[in-house]
């Protein structure tokens, strides 16, 4: 297993963690991403270990709070060979402060979380998302003071975007407080919008990046091919918002066929081919990965140890290119004073 810094941090995490949003599935949204319960959390945990990958990563928010109490109960005997983030700003409860990133809400949503994992610390603590209404200095203090008290390690932003990521790494270094030293957001083959601003921002601020969703929800699994709709798992049942953002037919095919080409070449298999792709990029520190059963586990646990080659990268990237949005699309003309870390 390869380890890599963690942002800009003293703290080397393995390049793959474990997503646990299939843990539980007790409520209707996660019901189609998984319902592991403890005896087979127990047993993914296992393999992770044996594979060298010791980082699990869950949230308040997934099913109720009944993922991080499966991974409570799944990690006992074996906490200090761990690293477990977990995130709190979505909405937990009815209480009109039950949300967000308030001073008052993330006390409470981290002393919960504590509850739910059986543990004393977390190692990594997420804000899920902005939160435009609390002051980012109330934000920051709050989650200064958590760290300082021992509960938390470090602190990370998901889902944000460029100018408020900014704003709170300006304002940890004014004010002297904890800051971001990681960002967790959706990053793939077929959604390489974070490349924009985010990247560019992460490279010359020190914040390294866990990528969520790395198989575009389920369309780089190799069960979609041209011509061919997804049959069963997530995405064939999903809509709306659960299906993650529109890709035209033509563009993932076009991606796809790549994909097969390049696993075809390696003798690797299409995710394992979109997952190294992903560890080639600037600023990706850690992938998390998700896994419904052990067989899913152990075929991404196959996307390290090998590398791509410059050549099937470069294919990878042309299959997957995007025209970028105003301001991203002028500024490609200024590559002599404004280079871009990858080719949009």
């Amino acid at each position: 297993m390869e380890y890599r810094q963690f942002g800009r941090s003293g703290l080397k995490v393995p390049v793959l963690s474990l997503g646990t949003a299939t843990f539980g599935g007790t409520d209707a949204f996660f019901q189609n991403w998984g319902s592991t319960g403890v005896a087979e959390a127990s047993r993914l945990i296992d393999l992770c270990l044996d594979a060298g990958v010791n980082f699990l990563d869950t949230a308040d928010l997934y099913s109720s709070g009944d993922s991080e109490k499966i991974l409570g109960e799944a990690i006992k005997g074996r906490r200090d060979r761990l690293l477990i983030s977990t995130k709190a700003t979505f909405r937990v409860g009815e209480d009109v402060n039950a949300v967000g990133s308030s001073r008052h809400h993330l006390i409470r949503a981290c002393e919960a979380s504590l509850k739910r994992l059986q543990t004393d610390h977390i190692d990594v603590y997420f804000m899920h998302g902005f939160d435009a209404l609390t002051p980012v200095e109330e934000t920051l203090r709050a989650l200064d003071d958590l760290t300082r008290s021992g509960k938390i390690g470090y602190i990370g932003a998901s889902n944000f975007s460029g100018w408020q990521l900014m704003k709170a790494l300006a304002t940890s270094e004014k004010e002297g407080l904890a800051r971001y030293v990681v960002y967790q957001g959706y990053y793939s083959l077929i959604g390489r919008h974070y490349e924009w601003e985010l990247m560019p921002l992460g490279l010359d601020q020190g914040v390294g990046l866990m990528v969520w969703s790395p198989l575009g929800w389920g369309r780089l699994t190799g069960k979609i091919r041209r011509g061919q709709a997804a049959s069963g798992g997530r995405l064939s049942t999903a809509s709306g918002a659960e299906g993650g953002p529109t890709v035209s037919d033509d563009y993932l095919y076009d991606v796809i066929d790549a994909l097969d080409a390049v696993a075809a070449e390696t003798g690797k298999t299409v995710p394992q081919v979109a997952l190294n792709w992903l560890l080639s990029r600037p600023t990706v520190c850690n992938i998390v990965i998700g896994a419904r059963n052990e067989e899913q586990l152990k075929q991404n646990l196959g996307a390290v140890g090998w590398s791509l080659t410059p050549d099937q990268i470069a294919r990878l990237d042309a299959a997957s290119r995007e025209n970028p949005i105003y301001p991203y699309w002028h500024q490609i003309g200024f590559d002599e004073r404004n280079p871009k870390p990858t080719a949009w």
